[in-house]
């Protein structure tokens, strides 16, 4: 009776373990959705856009090995239940924000909260249950977050359009509180015994550095200059621009950040990366593909929900239903994976998801005008989502296929982290290409009409790229055809965003073609389960 008893709490609390993992993949499609609104409403400019989907990126992929080692040492179920609390609280900071600071400040702290709920999950998982029953367990939780993938841009869209953007962050609060009480219930406490060496603090700041400066770089170079600045930030003083400073710092730290690793591992201390098992020629050049491929699937996500409300005028609700056609595609692709995963060996499947991306972003790009309807656009988006279905998680059991079992916890923290990292700089990179193509493309239309001067260019080039958008439909009051001109040049700026995306897949696909293609053994099938499933996690935030 006692062991029934046993069995039914750990299924009870793998559900609120599968919320709380979910609750980072709702909150991550309900942004994408909302984001419009928030512009408005906070009257951000094209940066501060960028920057409320960066924060969260870039703090998540920086902590996420970090609050990993922590949950083994100190516990799973205490750094997750800390890590719900945290996204709780900063989720009500976000709902309450007054301006673009505060709300990219919660943003960060959102960052510090799902790094720690992402890993602790899956850990604990992964002591709780044995067999056929962790493959069912697992099973179950990638369902739910797949599941919630799907649901958070129609729930998004449902609360902005008819609530308020706010209430986007806030319904991460009553969650929290579920979730809170469940897992305090249902789960008990486990740690890793071998996980008692010290964390590598050092590493883990020198990547925090490398990748904010990176970033930093990449999203306010055309703001401040690449080199010279006329426009420099409050705190520099210098007519060289902030930004070589910037890259060169993160240049510094990335080779500082490897040779420490390097010598920690000589030493047989801690490591933030699994820098020895970048010996293996599976394991390196699988987190190249994977990172270069996250990278490029942020083409659309950021993009096209400011293209459907500002140039298209959907409400979020209705961009949740064009946005639900990508998560339509993933479903189908997980069944065909079911069906295929014996018959197809797992780099097929990553090379044939991969392209049916890059197909599916042209498909988009192509149908993008002004006056599009949704069903050109949801076709393209089905064919990306089924690219990512099949490439994402399948290409987590190919980097993972030939590390040791031992490692194997470290192995998927650092293709995990990989691809966090591609997710940050496909942002930075693509909201640039997208918002600097703008600024061009609207400046040389609007040349072609003489009674506008110089002055009045600038002012409405300004408010266009500024407001990310959302400034047009006030064009519209004051002058229709150069409302069209901006839309335009929108809907022109968002196509370059979908070829970079599309350029950046297709060398994710040639980095593909160095892995690789031979099948694995049946021995390796129960230690990818983890693997696959925490690819479909990636796979959700990125969607």
């Amino acid at each position: 009776m006692n062991e029934i008893r046993a069995s039914r709490r750990r299924w009870i609390g793998l559900v609120f373990i599968s919320i709380a993992v979910a609750l980072i993949i709702v909150d991550s499609t309900i942004v994408n959705v909302a984001i419009p609104s928030v512009v408005e409403d906070l009257d951000l400019n094209s940066t501060q856009v960028q920057w409320v989907q960066e924060s969260y990126t870039l703090v998540f992929a920086a902590l996420l090995l970090v609050f990993g080692t922590l949950a083994d040492r100190y516990g799973r179920r205490r750094v997750l239940l800390l890590g719900v609390v945290i996204f709780a609280l900063s989720s009500i900071l976000a709902a309450t924000a007054a301006t673009g600071e505060l709300l990219i400040a919660s943003r960060l702290v959102q960052g510090i909260g799902g790094a720690m709920i992402l890993p602790a999950s899956l850990s604990t998982i992964n002591a709780t249950f044995r067999g056929r029953e962790r493959a069912i367990a697992f099973a179950v939780w990638g369902s739910t977050i797949g599941g919630m993938a799907a649901v958070g841009p129609l729930l998004g869209g449902w609360l902005t359009t008819y609530f308020s953007w706010r209430w986007a962050f806030g319904i991460n609060v009553p969650l929290g509180v579920i979730i809170v009480i469940g897992i305090l219930v249902f789960t008990m406490e486990s740690t890793e015994p071998s996980a008692q060496r010290r964390v590598d603090v050092v590493g883990a700041a020198l990547s925090v550095v490398l990748f904010a400066s990176l970033v930093f770089a990449l999203i306010e170079g055309r703001s401040y200059g690449w080199f010279y600045s006329d426009t420099p930030p409050d705190f520099w003083t210098w007519n060289i621009s902030p930004i070589p400073f910037a890259f060169a710092l993160a240049v510094i730290s990335g080779i500082v950040f490897v040779r420490w690793g390097f010598a920690r591992e000589r030493a047989g201390k801690s490591t933030m990366l699994a820098f020895g098992l970048l010996r293996i020629p599976s394991f390196r050049n699988g987190n190249i593909a994977a990172m270069i491929v996250s990278l490029g699937e942020f083409g659309i996500i950021l993009s096209l929900p400011l293209w459907l409300q500002n140039v298209l005028g959907y409400d979020a609700l209705q961009t949740g239903f064009v946005i639900l056609a990508l998560a339509i595609g993933s479903f189908v692709a997980s069944g065909f994976a079911g069906a295929y995963g014996n018959k197809i060996t797992p780099v097929t499947i990553v090379r044939v998801g991969i392209a049916a991306e890059i197909v599916g972003v042209l498909i988009v790009a192509f149908g993008l005008n002004p006056d599009a309807a949704w069903w050109q656009i949801a076709p393209g988006l089905f064919v990306y989502g089924f690219g990512v279905g099949l490439a994402t998680a399948q290409l987590t059991s190919v980097v993972l296929k030939d590390v040791p079992l031992s490692q194997s916890g470290q192995g998927s923290g650092t293709q995990s982290t990989a691809r966090q990292i591609g997710s940050a700089l496909g942002i930075a990179i693509l909201g640039t290409v997208l918002f600097a193509s703008l600024g061009t493309g609207l400046n040389s239309k609007l040349e072609n009409r003489p009674e506008l001067p110089a002055e009045a260019r600038t002012q409405i080039v300004n408010l266009v790229v500024d407001s990310a958008g959302t400034g047009i439909s006030a064009l519209d009051k004051q002058s229709p055809d150069v409302a069209a001109d901006a839309r335009q040049a929108f809907t022109d700026s968002t196509r370059y965003s979908a070829f970079a995306a599309a350029g950046f897949l297709a060398i994710g696909f040639l980095a593909s073609l160095r892995l690789d293609s031979g099948r694995r053994s049946d021995d390796d099938a129960e230690g990818e389960v983890e693997g696959e499933i925490e690819g479909a996690v990636d796979e959700s935030t990125t969607t």
